[in-house]
């Protein structure tokens, strides 16, 4: 069963009720026999509509067969099915049904037999001018058509947010050729639709409230061959949205993508995963302050989407990026254009989210990426065995950071029409209260995972100056800044008298002295809050830059305290993650 939420603005008093969701092939044009050959499920699928209006007989047939079959054992199948559907509609005129219902394949001009081939065969060959006769009805036959497999909008979509497909599967054709065409009615089965946007996104306007939506696809190949429609009608109608965001007053500041060719714009952004909302724990206990309505992603990714395309970044790094928000939302969005974004998702070990970069392809060519899941690597790679040495003999400690999933990302990116590279990384730290010796040393075994990336793309691409590599590190690193990451990070040593190593008295780290090689600081500071719940609210997240390499040009203010407590905490229905974003304008120094 599906909800409806209410029409109008969302509210703290919403009235769900049942609709069905409706998707569904449009109705068949009446000349075509389609038929799909699906060699990776050995399939063979034919379509076709069939229209007597003497019998009054309006009826879609779908068949599904073996490509090995005769053709005359498929026929015979044909011929019972539009049998058992003329005697349906003829029950009560018995006299007037046909003796006998003809159903055969032939070729113009030819007297050429397929009854002893398999289609299999009939397929391999020429089928030009074959066609499907029922009765006295001839089909044309349609070989490998674009065909729309699934189609879906989604569950809520708010007036002023991007909606998009969230699920859609082609055949035999692509996107990038196909039609989509939107409509809206009051009434979601209505045969009136009045035409309302073209291509696969569109963008409710306030018009649009209280209206459902349907989406046409004309599914097309490169070659112009066009297949049957496929729509789909949103299972609720347009609601309003929450009104002003405090994101939309942060976006006047970058209004824009940079336009200078030394300039990028840095963004960092917790999204909050779905996997952390989705359950009675945090409805109850985590953000119990939040209406269950807020928390829910198909609401909460529509703000997140809207907000991180309004910043006009030219690197993106996400943490708690769930894989079908990767693969269903931000894909959809970032890399279409006008945004022009590729990515990549790197999952934390089994978990279902992970962190992800973005990279405006407009101003970037990636050279390289990698992925370290830092736990199960710790103990193996030569680069982290200095230090693995000095606390693996501490049995409990050693555990406890080898179970760890957490995961760094790297990518070498080239600034395009210049000799500067961007080294990015983005990671999420372990989060638990008494680890603050774990995230050290997590910290410490990415920084030395870094080092040695960066030492191997200056071998491997003979970079002479390497002050023409720049290191930007991004992330939520569940450490306040009178904590050792970011002294580790800023004043680039850490000495053994630190408390963060004995935050835990059973996993104490003694005689450890840690450095790191690169003049770093932090481009928005240290704010007071970039997370704001009831249970914890501090500054977690950062952009770590490296001042030798670059310099701030602006940073976007933050919201105020008062705006964070507006609804008690975040999320809300105006803050779709817990976390705020970070936004920094960096310009490259000349090397």
């Amino acid at each position: 069963m599906f909800v409806q939420l209410a029409k109008g603005r969302l509210g703290n008093n919403l009235n769900l009720t049942p609709f069905r969701f409706l998707a569904r092939r449009a109705r068949m044009d009446t000349e075509n026999v389609y038929i799909r050959n699906e060699s990776d499920s050995n399939e063979l699928n034919i379509a076709f509509r069939y229209v007597n209006e003497k019998f009054n007989v309006d009826r879609e047939f779908n068949f599904c067969r073996k490509p090995e079959e005769l053709t005359q054992t498929v026929l015979a199948r044909i011929q019972t099915n539009v049998h058992k559907e003329l005697s349906k509609k003829l029950k009560k005129k018995l006299d007037q049904l046909p003796a006998e219902v003809n159903v055969n394949l032939y070729q113009e001009g030819s007297d050429a037999s397929f009854n002893e081939i398999t289609f299999a065969e009939l397929l391999s060959s020429n089928v030009n001018g074959v066609k499907l006769k029922v009765l006295e009805h001839s089909f044309n036959m349609v070989v490998n058509p674009p065909w729309v497999k699934i189609l879906q909008l989604p569950k809520c979509i708010l007036a002023g947010c991007l909606v998009y497909p969230t699920k859609f599967e082609m055949q035999f054709g692509n996107r990038e050729s196909s039609e989509g065409t939107w409509y809206r009615s009051k009434v979601p089965g209505s045969s009136q639709w009045e035409l309302c946007g073209q291509g696969f996104r569109y963008e409710p306007k306030s018009e649009d409230i209280g209206y459902f939506m349907k989406f046409v696809v004309a599914p097309k190949n490169d070659k112009g061959m066009v297949g049957p429609l496929m729509e789909s009608v949103s299972k609720s109608a347009v609601l309003a949205g929450p009104g002003t965001c405090p994101f939309e007053a942060r976006q006047k500041y970058t209004p824009t993508f940079l336009k200078g060719s030394d300039e990028l714009r840095v963004m960092t952004y917790n999204l909050l995963a779905d996997l952390y909302t989705d359950s009675d724990y945090s409805r109850t206990h985590l953000f119990p302050y939040c209406p269950p309505e807020y928390l829910q992603i198909d609401y909460r990714k529509q703000l997140f989407v809207k907000e991180i395309t309004g910043y006009h970044a030219d690197l993106i790094c996400l943490q708690e990026v769930d894989q079908r928000i990767f693969d269903v939302d931000l894909q959809e969005v970032l890399t279409q254009p006008p945004n022009n974004f590729q990515g990549f998702l790197s999952q934390k070990g089994d978990c279902p989210e992970g962190v992800a970069i973005f990279y405006r392809t407009s101003r970037f060519e990636l050279i390289q990426s990698h992925t370290l899941n830092l736990g199960k690597n710790i103990p193996t790679l030569d680069i982290f065995q200095s230090l693995w040495s000095k606390i693996k003999s501490n049995g409990q400690l050693a555990k406890r950071i080898c179970d760890r999933t957490t995961t760094v990302q790297i990518c070498l990116l080239k600034v395009k029409d210049s000799d500067h590279f961007v080294l990015v990384a983005n990671t999420h730290l372990y989060f638990h209260p008494d680890a603050d010796h774990i995230r050290l040393l997590q910290m410490c075994f990415s920084i030395i995972y870094v080092e040695h990336i960066r030492s191997e793309v200056l071998r491997d691409l003979n970079i002479a100056n390497p002050n023409n590599v720049g290191l930007v590190f991004c992330g939520d690193f569940n450490s306040t800044p009178d904590c050792g990451i970011y002294k580790l990070m800023t004043e680039k040593v850490v000495d053994s008298s630190l408390d963060d190593w004995r935050s835990n008295s059973e996993e104490a780290v003694s005689g450890v002295e840690v450095s790191q090689p690169f003049e770093m600081s932090s481009a928005c500071g240290t704010p007071p809050f970039t997370n704001f719940t009831t249970l914890f609210s501090g500054c977690l997240d950062y952009i770590y830059y490296q001042k030798d390499r670059f310099e701030v040009m602006q940073t976007v203010p933050l919201p105020s305290e008062a705006e964070l407590r507006e609804n008690t905490a975040i999320p809300s229905s105006v803050f779709p993650s817990d976390h705020v974003a970070l936004i920094a304008d960096l310009k490259i120094r000349p090397a």
